[in-house]
């Protein structure tokens, strides 16, 4: 009897039982570049649209201007202009506890500073009202808009409506932190203010601009995906 010889058919052939060898399909030198080109394509529209997306500025008819106080004290001239153009009652100033000070037992928020700057702007002592959180580390504007709401409360004050000023690419996940601390039951504004850091068309021309929308960038799709609000509220 003539012995068996291993022949193979088809797209495989198997070698002593333990590596197949199979056809695949792979990429030509055409494949290749169209890829590269769509992938290049991809990135320029990234760095196009990924400043516009994150600093949005989409106003509602607000009772109350919120500012976050952290913002840099020279662009409150624009929550200044904005309190004049709109009808509003008060400006609320939010913000934690400021980080690095230098009198470590004295606890200084945000939400205050920004409440004497406004002050030195020439806005009226009856019209702005600081609400200071006192969050040292984490979720700082969630744990900021609750404080918010818990001082609306607290007056006996029933709003449907507000508006959010904060700096340039921090606007987008601010709104969405703020829609989440109130739960649905007021409607809310955002409004992005220029950072003065970097000229907004050209981010990525500066080193301040390539680390601000970066690093926003990653915290929105944390705050979107993965954050869990705590459950005081």
């Amino acid at each position: 009897m003539p012995a068996k010889t291993n022949t193979a058919t088809g797209p495989s052939k198997k070698f002593l039982g333990f590596f197949n060898r199979r056809e695949r399909w792979g990429l030509s030198r055409r494949g290749w570049l169209i890829l590269a080109v769509t992938l290049l394509a991809l990135a320029c529209l990234a760095i196009l649209k990924i400043q516009p997306f994150l600093a949005v500025t989409s106003k509602v008819h607000g009772q109350f201007l919120v500012v976050e106080g952290w913002v840099p004290p020279e662009t409150l001239k624009y929550a200044v202009a904005e309190f004049k153009a709109g009808d509003y009652q008060k400006i609320l100033t939010s913000g934690c506890v400021v980080r690095g000070h230098l009198d470590s037992d004295v606890k200084i928020t945000y939400a205050d500073w920004a409440a004497s700057d406004l002050r030195k702007n020439g806005m009226p002592e009856a019209l702005i009202q600081s609400i200071p959180c006192w969050e040292e580390r984490r979720d700082r504007t969630y744990s900021s808009a609750l404080a918010v709401k818990t001082w609306l409360a607290e007056q006996h004050i029933s709003v449907k409506s507000i508006n959010v000023m904060t700096l340039g690419a921090h606007a987008r996940r601010s709104r969405l932190l703020y829609q989440e601390a109130f739960g649905g039951s007021v409607q809310v504004g955002i409004i992005a203010i220029p950072d003065p850091d970097y000229d907004a068309k050209h981010w990525w021309s500066y080193s301040e601009g390539v680390r601000n929308v970066l690093s926003e960038s990653i915290a929105y799709i944390y705050a979107k995906f993965f954050f869990w609000p705590s459950s005081q509220s």
